[in-house]
């Protein structure tokens, strides 16, 4: 009996272990560790009113799905339009989301509420994506869409979550110019938002004539407040929504590198569907008095909100204020520095003054304004002298320790002397030059206290030399310009007191030495630029970060840089329509767009000796297209493309085969 029932036993564990074998020979998802993730979105089953209903009157709808959802941050990424004046509300609980409008339902209107991809389910997050609801308070739905991207206008950055509306052009309007003062007037028609691509697609668009315009709405009246610093974009054209039967081809993947089938799909073709839109911040041109800041005794500044030809009058109130300044104004005159000549000025604490300037009024146009003020220092004279005292206090303690000591003393402390910066790089090519810059202005300039040296067969020899004011710099900003031999060895030598400020302090002796690289050590690159001939066009050399590196203008459609080190570089064009030699921001009262900018899309490396020509067609790649990567800051998410691939890499890791309901919703 026993005997019996040891080799049932045995059988059965003979058994078992012939199935745990099979098992493993046949491994599918029921061993998986976990099995395979929910890659499924959640799916619409039901809506009230129902999707792309007619005769709408109930301002509530409600959405149900077959599972439990989410909504992310529905204020940001639910776009309702036409747009909504009074917030609607959005709820979302367990498988269902109602909105529920405030505003009251306009007549004959397609109402569309998108949700991009703000609906994720519960558990995995898998985004609905693209979810538009539909209906219509008249008899029929409109269908037609317009779509493309918003830029910013001065770096072709893609601009998140802005407004893009329609107004439609009403034909009886007697110019385009007066149609477009609805700007700011009316809330727009028709309204989407960007995503982080820089991406819309306006929906439920009737056929007609439309003008288009984006709008970074601060204060949620979706329309143009003048004066608001809203970041805005106009389109100059009108444009037509139309659609069209079209074919696109729709890749399955049977795993992350292997391409199942290329299918070719018919699909509706709304257009248009590639208006980009560049985006800008107007320059404030009302002028208006901001404050006086006087952080360091010896200067003022006033900050206006914006220049003027004419400089403010100052009268002084308890001074006299006849020569007393040293005027020093931004190339804008937005900023106006007054230097005090006088050290009783710069010691006194309180300067009362009357300002004349000129300011905008309520109609737009400069009227004279006086004002008075009070300008303090912000540290007192008499804590300056405490910190006088107690810097000389140091010093004294430090000369009679050194006299204990048998070392070298002073027994008259030095005026403090004129801080001096001198810049150079390490190795320097030939078209760079050595820089001066002062804290302070200058009265005095001795140029027989400045040296220039060169070595020629281990002998130096005196070099040629100019001191003028840097480009594009303060007036306390100086360059030592020379023509700069390839391999040379310089010694700039300024002896003490070559250069003092107007308040008689002295800059200390200086030596640098400078070393200039062999021609062999860069390159050239020509950059030619088809159908810009006759155009001003700043053209900017840059590097990482779009720092500038170096910078040509040219009316003639090609420029040359010379002595690029070896790196890669990259190449921006401005089109400098007023010649001014900046870019400049578009102004919507003048429909004046901002000056476009260009991107080469390609990477350009420079190698030594090596003489490069690159041509570039500005127009013949989309503005959306043509920033490089490496110098977007705004960098796309990747999280939805790795949590559809997360199947797949189990897969592989388990050595099975997805199955083929996965196939269909992983990419």
């Amino acid at each position: 009996m026993m005997q019996r029932r040891l080799t049932s036993f045995f059988i059965l564990l003979a058994t078992l272990a012939a199935m745990i074998v099979a098992g493993c020979a046949n491994m599918d998802s029921r061993y998986l560790d976990g099995g395979w993730f929910d890659e499924q979105p959640p799916k619409v089953i039901a809506t009230l009113p129902m999707d792309k209903s007619t005769g709408v009157k109930q301002k509530k709808v409600s959405i149900v799905f077959d599972e439990y959802i989410n909504i992310e941050n529905a204020t940001e990424n639910v776009i309702i339009s036409p747009p909504q004046i009074e917030t609607a509300e959005i709820k979302s609980k367990g498988k269902r989301i109602v909105v529920e409008l405030k505003d009251s339902l306009k007549e004959n209107t397609t109402y569309t509420v998108d949700f991009s991809d703000a609906i994720t389910d519960f558990n995995e997050n898998n985004p609905l994506g693209n979810y538009t609801y539909t209906f219509s308070t008249g008899s029929e739905i409109d269908t037609l869409q317009v779509g493309g991207y918003v830029l910013d206008a001065q770096n072709l950055e893609p601009l998140q979550g802005i407004l893009v509306g329609l107004y439609p052009v009403n034909m009886q309007q007697e110019s385009i110019e007066e149609f477009d003062s609805t700007f700011l007037k009316e809330p727009f028609l028709r309204v989407a938002r960007t995503d982080e691509s820089g991406h819309y697609m306006i929906k439920g668009v009737k056929e007609g004539k439309y003008k288009i315009y984006a709008l970074k709405d601060q204060d949620n009246n979706f329309m143009l407040t003048p004066g608001s610093g809203e970041t805005m974009a106009f389109y100059t054209d009108t444009i037509s929504p139309w659609v069209f039967d079209d074919v696109r081809q729709d890749t399955t993947m049977l795993d992350s590198l292997r391409i199942k089938s290329i299918e070719r799909v018919p699909y509706r073709h709304f257009m248009p569907d590639n208006i980009v839109l560049r985006a800008f911040i107007e320059e404030r041109t009302e002028r208006a008095f901001l404050k006086a800041d006087r952080t360091d005794a010896e200067k003022f500044t006033m900050f206006f909100s914006y220049g003027d030809s004419l400089l403010p009058d100052i009268k002084g109130m308890n001074f006299e204020a006849d020569n007393a300044f040293l005027i020093e104004a931004s190339a804008k005159k937005d900023t106006i520095i007054y230097w005090l000549r006088d050290t009783a000025l710069v010691n006194q604490d309180t300067l009362e003054i009357s300002m004349t300037y000129r300011m905008t009024d309520t109609l737009g146009v400069l009227q004279y304004q006086t004002d008075t003020l009070q300008i303090l220092a912000k540290t007192p004279y008499a804590k300056r002298l405490r910190d006088r005292q107690k810097a000389f206090e140091v010093w004294e303690k430090q000369q009679q320790k050194n006299k204990k000591k048998g070392m070298p003393y002073d027994s008259i402390m030095a005026p403090e002397p004129l801080k001096m910066v001198v810049t150079q790089a390490p190795q320097m090519a030939p078209d760079q030059n050595v820089t001066l810059s002062f804290p302070t202005p200058l009265a005095v300039i001795d140029s027989t206290k400045i040296h220039l040296y060169i070595e020629r067969d281990s002998t130096w020899y005196n070099a040629q030399w100019i001191l003028r004011p840097k480009k594009n710099a303060d007036d306390r900003t100086m360059e030592i310009v020379a023509e700069w031999q390839p391999l040379g060895k310089y010694s700039l030598e300024i002896d003490s007191a070559a250069f003092v400020d107007i308040y008689g302090k002295a800059s200390v002796k200086e030596k640098k030495g400078m070393k200039y690289k062999n021609l062999n050590d860069f390159g050239t690159l020509e950059v030619i630029l088809p159908g810009m001939e006759g155009k001003n066009v700043i053209l900017q050399l840059l590097e990482s970060g779009e720092k500038i590196a170096k910078e040509a203008f040219t009316t003639t459609g090609s420029a040359r840089f010379y002595y690029l080190q070896e790196k890669k570089y990259y190449l921006r064009a401005i089109v400098d329509h007023n010649d001014n030699k900046i870019w400049d921001t578009g102004c919507f009262a003048d429909m004046i767009q901002p000056e476009e900018i260009y991107y080469y899309n390609k990477e350009i490396n420079a190698r030594a000796k090596w003489n490069l020509s690159e041509t570039w067609n500005v127009l013949q790649i989309p503005l959306n297209e043509q920033k490089p990567t490496d110098l977007r800051k705004t960098k796309q998410s990747t999280k939805r493309r790795t949590r559809q691939n997360r199947n797949l890499k189990r897969a592989a890791d388990f050595g099975v085969e997805l199955p083929e309901h996965l196939k269909k919703t992983t990419r």
